[in-house]
């Protein structure tokens, strides 16, 4: 080995021992016969002191090196003088007064110094990624992505599940995200999907008698891109046989434990807690309520539809509803000119306004306070539990646009009013999801989760009189307001699955040519089974209390789904298409 010990892993006990350390030049400094260099790897940083006393050589050669040099270092560790004791750094007591100096690779000035204050914009950082990687801050998410993946192997192992890999290559079934098409060079014009996820494959291990199966799984979808969304991402996929719904939740609640036992140190409390969908969305606006603070929705619709302001009253005659949120002591906080800016931006989520009020007085405040009476004035202050110096926010529109734009202001004062530890994590289930979702953009009923998921066994009477009504045995794992995990008890009747079918339009023919294999081994004496699969790289970002995806994986993709360090995708060679059969028809600029 070129080096002894790691840069982190020397103390005080290793003093007078011949050591050899080698890393990046993190900082350099002349003081006029000595020289310090700030020797980093990823464990660590360590102080190495040239002096020509000890020699010549390695003094001479330390006098050419610049950060990011990457070099070797052999000497006596030793203690610190007390004037150059640094209590800012693990290794602040200890230097390596170096006899030898090697330097393996000299670096070019780098465009942005990956350890300095100043981080450059993130197109940059992705163009050199390699440097970009060797900040402490994605070490520390790489370390921590190992972590997990090993905390999740030794639950699973200790439970006696089976962690087996499935294809990468498959069939092409869309139904949701777009697939990534591979082109098949051995037959011609056809092509095979990456996975969007192993669901399908995970039900035919089920069936193959695989009755508790893992992966840590690579996944792909070719979808629109946010801050929370990659199109190639890590989950953590789970089958089970013979279990119910009460079974995976009660298994991946250990999970949860266990990860964050291994990251934080701490017991959790179990079971986790539970919200029906429809409650979460009632209290919270949406079915991944952030439960690091409370801030729920109240309905003042009653109220409203007898006030004497135009836009409440009309709201309900039209069959909307009015509902808001507290915001507690935040009347001073918030200016017009801010409430102003809050207005239009709920209008993204398809609000057509704000209505405000401060509490003052034990009475509201605000240019609409006049059109409501004293005991309806008291009543909303009731409702909404106000004392003087909070902020209420309504908004009057349908049932769906009122709970996105309410769901998102909250998230957003929550933030700004700071009423949570960004580091807290607080996980809970939401449970009984609808089993159709209606989709106005296709005008047509679509799988609310993906057309795998059982019924609610009291729903399935509903079939034929009101399936827009029916619950699925579907289940959301939601930590820190995101979707951490997703799952659901699966169809394993194919006269129940084709029913599904039916209702989002997939008839039987249609569903044999794209289902056909799942279709077929359920009659081949499917078990019931369920499973789930926790998101990894979202898990790792909320762990890091970080909001962006793309610093919690090695490689990642930038929102246009490219990489800019390889700059993939990019165009092949004519051989390599005339292989696969493809002509490229690019439309005209």
């Amino acid at each position: 080995m070129l080096r002894s010990h790691h840069c982190g892993e020397l103390t005080t006990e290793h003093a007078d021992q011949q050591v050899r350390v080698c890393g990046w030049v993190d900082s350099y400094r002349d003081h006029g016969g000595l020289i310090f260099i700030d020797l980093r790897d990823r464990y660590g940083l360590l102080q190495v002191v040239f002096d020509p006393k000890d020699s010549a050589e390695a003094h001479q050669l330390a006098g050419t090196l610049r950060n990011e040099d990457v070099i070797q270092a052999n000497g006596v560790l030793s203690l610190r003088p007390a004037d150059r004791v640094n209590p800012k750094i693990p290794s602040g007591k200890i230097e390596v007064r170096s006899k030898e100096l090697i330097l393996h690779n000299k670096s070019k000035t780098p465009p942005f110094e990956p350890t300095g204050d100043n981080i450059p914009n993130e197109e940059l950082r992705l163009k050199y990624r390699y440097i970009d990687l060797r900040r402490p801050h994605l070490q520390e998410a790489m370390k921590l992505r190992h972590q997990l993946c090993h905390a999740t192997r030794e639950y699973f192992n200790a439970l006696d599940f089976l962690e087996i890999e499935t294809p990468i290559m498959g069939k092409s079934t869309p139904e949701g995200a777009r697939d990534y098409l591979v082109p098949s060079r051995v037959h011609p014009g056809e092509f095979y999907a990456l996975p969007q996820s192993p669901q399908l494959y995970k039900q035919l291990l089920m069936v193959g008698g695989m009755d508790r199966y893992y992966q840590i799984a690579r996944c792909f979808r070719d979808e629109d891109l946010r801050a929370d969304r990659q199109p190639e991402f890590t989950q953590i996929d789970v089958e089970m046989s013979f279990v119910e719904q009460e079974d995976i939740l009660t298994t991946i609640d250990g999970l949860v434990a266990a990860m964050v036992k291994s990251v934080r140190g701490i017991d959790i409390q179990l079971p986790l807690p539970r919200l029906t969908h429809a409650e979460a969305v009632e209290r919270f606006g949406n079915d991944k309520p952030d439960m690091r603070f409370g801030m729920e929705l109240s309905d003042i619709s009653d109220i409203a539809a007898s006030c004497g302001f135009g836009v409440f009253k009309k709201t309900i005659e039209n069959g909307g509803r009015v509902r808001g949120l507290n915001a507690k002591g935040a009347a001073e906080k918030y200016s017009r000119k801010m409430i102003d800016e809050l207005t239009a931006w709920v209008g993204d989520f398809g609000a057509k306004g704000l209505a405000f009020f401060r509490v003052k007085e034990g009475a509201l405040d605000s240019p609409i306070a006049k059109f409501f009476s004293e005991d309806e004035q008291k009543a909303i202050i009731e409702k909404l539990d106000g004392e003087n110096g909070d902020l209420l926010f309504f908004v009057a529109d349908q049932p769906a646009v009122v709970s996105a734009a309410l769901a998102n202001l909250r998230v957003r004062l929550g933030r700004e009013l700071k009423l949570y530890d960004p580091m807290d994590v607080n996980v809970l289930w939401v449970v009984e999801f609808p089993l159709y979702s209606w989709s106005a953009e296709e005008n047509r009923w679509q799988a609310e989760h993906h057309p795998f998921c059982y019924p609610n066994v009291e729903d399935l009477g509903k079939f034929d009189t009101d399936p827009g009504s029916m619950r699925a045995q579907s289940y959301d794992l939601v930590c820190n307001g995101y979707e951490a995990a997703s799952g659901s008890v699966r169809v394993h009747d194919p006269i129940v699955q084709q029913k599904i079918f039916d209702f989002i339009g997939i008839k039987e023919e249609e569903a044999e040519e794209r289902f056909g294999f799942l279709l077929n081994a359920l009659r081949y004496g499917a078990p019931p089974h369920a499973g789930i699969a926790l998101g990894l790289d979202r898990w790792i970002m909320i762990f890091l209390a970080n909001d962006n995806i793309r610093d919690v994986i090695a490689f990642p993709k930038t929102q246009k789904a490219s990489d800019l360090m390889t700059d993939a995708p990019s165009r092949v060679d004519a051989v390599q298409l005339r292989d696969l059969s493809i002509k490229v028809d690019l439309p005209e600029e």
